[in-house]
């Protein structure tokens, strides 16, 4: 099981699963698309766009895994 942390970055967060883009969206965060995915941590997006980290977290937490689906 993957374990997010706040200090991840988007872009390691975007390849861990496959419901990754859609957490990013549920927030209201364009991540995904953006250029500093590869700068950025979780934290520092979510402090910025004031979305709480900790729910941030725990919405990766509960995607399944590719074990999890078969892939």
């Amino acid at each position: 099981m993957q374990q997010y942390s706040a200090d991840m970055l988007i872009s390691d967060v975007l390849v861990s699963r496959p419901g990754a883009v859609a957490v990013f969206g549920r927030f209201g965060l364009g991540c995904p698309s953006c250029l500093a995915a590869e700068m950025e941590t979780l934290q520092s997006v979510a402090t910025m766009h004031d979305v709480p980290v900790e729910s941030l977290l725990q919405a990766f937490e509960e995607l399944p895994s590719s074990e999890d689906q078969g892939v």
